[in-house]
């Protein structure tokens, strides 16, 4: 027996909680699948390096989430004209066969006039642009395969969200490959709302699968309240989880200089910090190093770390949040 979930929250935090607890804690006799929607946000896969996939200044101004999932894969952008789609069920073909959870969503949409084509990686494309990024996730025999499906998606704010900032960094994580892509919507036979085609997927998944629904209970929705504040709320989680990396920040700060940052990062965390560039300093600067090493790259803790420190003596005319802004951005 296969299930239907739909969720009623976009908080990108929530509901990949929600993925988790329907394959840990629901009954494993039978299947799921779920439609759900975010709020603009990045989802980081499992091994990524979280630096090393947004921009972060860009993600801060607009107040994009940034969430690290179970899968692996890499980094991809939803917000309200993007549908996401995930099956939980026994592994009964070979991990990483994309192709057999995507068929039945190429098939929803030929019946809408598109043709939507599963190319040899884990995309779907549309006229060989990518409009459905898939990854997967299995343990002790079951596997959760999820989706996109980005069908009036805001792709100026994803290509801007997913810019990063040319620093050199060295890292073990997986980078995202960067792929052309496109809205669905475009290619419809007629056109139609975000709100009407998540129906008719909806619809035709009810049909084509002969799924029941499942109304989350009050108990499920507290218990995946608990795992979204202990896992996907957190900073630890979400950036602190990314692999070691070194980066090596170049700026330029008005009336100050040139300033090159060197950082070994461990844990998300300062591990190893140096500066060096053509700026002038009524201090040596090496002296601000033991007050930020062991802090996490977080704007509090890094404001906790110089609440006391005159930065100016260090970097002549650079400001605290200067430096923070460098530090993290």
């Amino acid at each position: 027996m296969m299930y239907y979930i739909e969720s009623k929250s976009n908080d990108p935090r929530f509901n990949l909680a929600l993925e988790q607890y329907v394959f840990d804690k629901m009954n494993r006799h039978h299947s799921y699948f779920m439609l759900w929607q975010n709020d603009a946000s990045i989802i980081i896969g499992k091994h990524q390096n979280t630096a090393a996939e947004i921009h972060q200044d860009y993600v801060k101004r607009n107040q994009i989430h940034v969430v690290r999932r179970l899968s692996g894969g890499g980094a991809v952008y939803h917000d309200m004209g993007n549908i996401n789609f995930t099956y939980i069920t026994d592994q009964n073909s070979e991990l990483f066969d994309f192709s057999k959870f995507c068929l039945p969503v190429a098939k929803a949409l030929k019946q809408l006039g598109v043709h939507a084509e599963i190319n040899g990686r884990n995309d779907m494309e549309i006229d060989g642009k990518k409009f459905s990024g898939n990854s997967q996730y299995a343990k002790e025999g079951r596997i959760m395969h999820h989706g996109t499906l980005m069908f009036d998606s805001e792709l100026e704010v994803l290509e801007k969200a997913l810019s990063v900032p040319e620093d050199k960094i060295r890292s073990k994580g997986h980078d995202s490959v960067r792929s052309r892509v496109t809205n669905i919507r475009p290619y419809l036979k007629n056109d139609m709302e975000t709100k009407e085609f998540f129906h008719v997927i909806k619809q035709f998944m009810l049909k084509e699968n002969q799924l029941d629904t499942y109304e989350l209970t009050e108990e499920d929705l507290d218990a995946v309240k608990a795992l979204q504040h202990e896992r996907y709320d957190t900073w630890e989680w979400n950036y602190g989880f990314s692999p070691d990396y070194e980066i090596l920040k170049k700026r330029r700060v008005e009336n100050c200089g040139n300033i090159e940052i060197h950082m070994d990062i461990k844990n998300g965390r300062i591990d190893r910090l140096a500066f060096s560039g053509d700026y002038f300093s009524n201090l040596d600067s090496r002296g601000l190093v033991p007050y930020l090493i062991g802090a996490k790259l977080k704007e509090k803790e890094l404001e906790t770390r110089l609440y006391a420190i005159s930065v100016e003596d260090y970097f002549h005319n650079m400001s605290k949040e200067q430096l923070i802004e460098i530090l993290i951005q």
